[in-house]
């Protein structure tokens, strides 16, 4: 995909959702850690009803560690390995208090010292915390950048390096955002809605398997992008 098409792209998604987020519900940097670690191999709205509860009685790293292990898998027992992220999350509180004075920080080396923080993670809380321009590669990201040819890649680190190089800058803050919304409501996995997509015109998705997309189109399809409210 060339630089033109790259760029009018992200115009198309930035006009369709102005100002993208995360779905996760939090009010802290550590309510957003916390959440993020929680939504592996979980949906974003399994992790809201969970933790609903669970930051009502801790919502801070100090009221996490009193809380215990028990105490967080009993908020947090609806959502999947729940038995693995409550350790994570309770030596996570521990070490925030140990190393960073209770503190989040904006440093890549340092969050993925965290138990269960990986490189994808540190992104999101980089980006959407302390609003740097990174690239969380997940499923659905990895799945939109090979599908249009935006930033082809075989693995999650691949697309995110490709990915960094191809997002004209003046998106790059909120590409992230913009790219799993689009792959989490319209560039979905089994059955996209490319009959509806707004950037389908510069998509280098197979023309074959985008006419079979538009076969199973509804009557009066939406016109969407990567805003969630307007994907009917």
């Amino acid at each position: 995909m060339n630089a033109a098409k790259r760029r009018e792209l992200f115009q198309r998604l930035r006009a369709d959702n102005p100002s993208p987020t995360t779905e996760l519900e939090y009010e802290t940097p550590f309510q957003l850690l916390a959440a993020v670690l929680l939504s592996a191999q979980s949906t974003d709205k399994g992790v809201n009803i969970a933790t609903r509860t669970l930051f009502k009685a801790a919502p801070t790293p100090a009221a996490m560690v009193f809380l215990g292990v028990d105490g967080v898998k009993e908020h947090i027992q609806t959502i999947g390995l729940f038995n693995t992220k409550a350790a994570n999350l309770v030596r996570t509180a521990e070490l925030l208090l140990q190393r960073h004075g209770g503190e989040v920080p904006a440093d890549r080396a340092a969050l993925e010292a965290l138990p269960g923080v990986g490189r994808k993670t540190a992104n999101v809380v980089l980006n959407t915390a302390f609003g740097e321009p990174t690239m969380a590669v997940d499923t659905h990201i990895f799945r939109v950048a090979n599908r249009t040819g935006l930033g082809r890649g075989k693995t999650p680190l691949q697309v995110e390096q490709r990915l960094l190089k191809a997002v004209p800058a003046e998106f790059l803050q909120d590409a992230h955002h913009w790219l799993i919304l689009h792959g989490r409501y319209t560039c979905t996995a089994r059955r996209p809605r490319c009959w509806g997509c707004s950037i389908a015109d510069l998509c280098e998705y197979p023309l074959s398997k985008r006419t079979q997309c538009a076969e199973q189109a509804p009557p009066n399809p939406v016109v969407t992008a990567s805003n969630p409210r307007n994907t009917k």
